[in-house]
């Protein structure tokens, strides 16, 4: 099988004596978009962390596109495997825009050219062009999460991974953010997505990962997110669609919807046999 990420009995405990991955065994499979929820608490971002080695294994094993997580290999790893973090305010310190976005490219050396090429290319797809020369600081939360999301864009990695992306984001923002996730996937780009938004996940990823206290409770397709068991062990709530549908009368609907236009279309031709 073709995974981006291959992970075996993982488990890690932060410096205050907290558990908080608990053997965790995981297969995401590359190309593909994968949304992880679970509750705080449940060690998603930590487990993100391990992706491209900021947090090495301290006990199991990490590979992302075949390469093992360790000391050996983590400036390839940050180079295949981009992170965007939660909170940009971690991520965006550089005085301007550009800079910002420059720096990781120039960190692996690239040629001057290259280095503006994918600069410029990374905030077109963004949609921040004019702002090279603003500081990060003096922009819209949403904008510095953009600066953040070009500064991985501009690495050209195979595996985009993001930390709660809507948190604190506008509607316009969270659209934004779901063209270019869109975009990229669309280009062959892995996407996996840590976050709380159910519905989120159960309308735009193929592969769903529930975790709960450090391990993996369920592992799926977006329709693990209508069984009652997983949704009240993961401490969840059902997705909009599947709440409004299972009101219905199992006759009416044997499968509930995907997605909002799949509910209009079904919605649409009950009313005209009706």
């Amino acid at each position: 099988m073709d995974y981006a990420v291959e992970i075996d009995d993982l488990f890690f405990h932060h410096k205050d004596g907290t558990q908080a991955l608990k053997g965790i065994n995981l297969r995401i499979m590359r190309g593909r978009r994968t949304v992880i929820l679970g509750p705080n608490g449940a060690g998603k971002s930590t487990l993100l962390l391990h992706l491209n080695g900021i947090y090495l294994p301290q006990r199991g094993r990490v590979k992302v596109l075949g390469i093992e997580v360790n000391h050996k290999n983590e400036k390839k790893l940050r180079k295949i495997a981009g992170l965007v973090f939660q909170d940009p305010d971690d991520q965006v310190f550089c005085p301007t825009v550009w800079e910002d976005v420059a720096f990781g490219p120039l960190n692996y050396n690239l040629p001057e050219e290259e280095v503006r090429k994918r600069v410029d290319e990374a905030l077109r797809a963004v949609r921040l062009e004019g702002l090279e020369q603003k500081t990060p600081f003096h922009l819209s939360y949403g904008q510095k999460k953009r600066v953040a999301i070009a500064g991985v864009l501009a690495l050209k990695p195979e595996i985009f991974i993001l930390d709660e992306p809507h948190a604190f984001l506008d509607p316009s923002g969270k659209a934004e953010l779901l063209k270019i996730l869109n975009s990229l996937n669309d280009q062959g780009s892995s996407i996996i997505v840590a976050t709380h938004d159910v519905n989120f996940a159960y309308e735009w990823a193929e592969d769903v990962v529930i975790m709960k206290n450090g391990i993996v409770l369920a592992q799926g397709g977006p329709d693990i997110l209508a069984d009652e068991k997983v949704i009240i062990e993961a401490e969840l709530e059902y997705p909009l669609l599947v709440r409004l549908f299972k009101k219905l009368p199992e006759a009416e609907c044997d499968k509930i919807p995907g997605s909002v236009d799949e509910a209009a279309e079904f919605l649409r031709q009950k009313m005209s046999t009706n």
